[in-house]
């Protein structure tokens, strides 16, 4: 009897030193349950959470991460003119539809992009058979073609399409980027573009996508496009901040103020290809310096934590206008800012490390 008796209290002895050890875990909002939640969980009532990647991404591991973490995909380079259509009578369409096909058979949302861009679009579009540049009409015609023909294979299968890519210049006193689409267009193949892919589409939602939209005199730039589309009513729903930011940039204040006026136009906004660079921003390609250091280190570490913490902390107070937050590639293992702009100088702009785990800025941003 005595040896029963003791059997039962050690096994009451256990079960109440279970439920103890789960009380921090439930209190702290670090519960089992918790921590195996996604991003797209934690996130479910405030943004879809997505991911750019490539066909070689779609098995593994990372495709695993993938399914855990996003709601949404987004082809990284499949769907831009230049893969997609790389020749007037030939469309290459393996990639693409391996994503949009992974993305159905996983309940993923697909982000179209890009419909229209200056870079990565093939050379024959803006040549005649005879080497000469086309005209304005035979342009606008082949960008009609492309935008039907792209748009309505993926036609309920893709919720959203970057249009425009990049059509405001780099120069401060610059209105529209000198493109070739621009030499020969003026302003109207943005036009046209909307215009075209809401035809072939006309539940896609259609973006404007561009870099450095925080900082304040491009955020003027963008306003004087939209507002003059608008005017036009030419077919907008929003606009995409790439937000290839930097821990140096950009500042609370730019962010807010850029949110505000993007948002007072009437249009909502997605945030696109985000990624948080350790180092300064460089638009011009350059080669790695001597005695130029690509480590990761503590302190570049806690600048980028808290970068990403102040960042998201924004992004959440304008839940209402914001719909979707998309990590330009998926981990710290591969970022096209290993090669760009510094060739071969290593980056760790992502919340998952070179072995796919969660990073510290991971969990600042899941931690609210």
């Amino acid at each position: 009897m005595y040896i029963l008796k003791s059997i039962a209290f050690f096994n009451k002895l256990n079960l109440w030193i279970l439920i103890l050890l789960y009380i921090p875990f439930k209190g702290t909002g670090q519960s089992l349950q918790t921590h195996s939640k996604g991003l797209k969980d934690v996130y479910q009532s405030y943004f879809t959470m997505g991911v750019a990647a490539s066909v070689l991404s779609l098995q593994g591991e990372e495709a695993q991460l993938i399914k855990k973490e996003f709601a949404s995909i987004t082809p990284e380079n499949a769907m831009k003119m230049g893969p997609i259509h790389p020749e007037e009578n030939r469309y290459y369409w393996k990639d693409a539809d391996s994503i949009v096909s992974f993305a159905q058979r996983n309940g993923l949302k697909v982000r179209g992009h890009t419909l229209c861009w200056h870079e990565q679009t093939p050379a024959w579009l803006f040549k005649d058979s005879k080497g000469n540049r086309v005209s304005k009409e035979v342009l606008l015609s082949r960008l009609r073609s492309h935008i039907f023909t792209v748009m309505q294979r993926y036609k309920g299968k893709v919720y959203a399409w970057d249009v425009v890519n990049e059509a405001i210049d780099d120069h401060p006193d610059t209105y529209l980027r000198n493109s070739l689409w621009y030499q020969i267009c003026g302003e109207d193949f943005i036009t046209k573009a909307f215009e075209y892919a809401h035809e072939a589409d006309p539940d896609a939602l259609l973006f404007y996508n561009d870099y450095n939209t925080e900082r304040p005199e491009k955020v003027e730039r963008i306003c004087r496009l939209i507002k003059s589309l608008k005017d036009k009513n030419v077919p907008i729903y929003g606009i995409g901040l790439q937000a290839h930011w930097s821990i140096f940039e950009p500042s609370t204040a730019e962010l807010e103020n850029a949110i505000r006026k993007y948002a007072a136009l009437g249009l909502k906004i997605q945030i696109t290809e985000l990624d948080i660079s350790v180092y300064p921003w460089e638009k011009e390609k350059r080669a790695l310096r001597p005695g130029e250091s690509d480590a990761y280190t503590p302190a570049l570490e806690k600048q980028q934590i808290n970068k990403y913490k102040e960042v998201f902390q924004v992004l959440r107070a304008h839940r209402k206008e914001i719909t979707g937050i998309t990590f330009w590639n998926i981990s710290d293992r591969h970022s096209w800012l290993d090669e760009y702009p510094v060739q071969g100088r290593k980056n760790y702009p992502l919340l998952f490390d070179q072995q796919l785990k969660r990073k510290k800025a991971y969990f600042a941003i899941t931690k609210f």
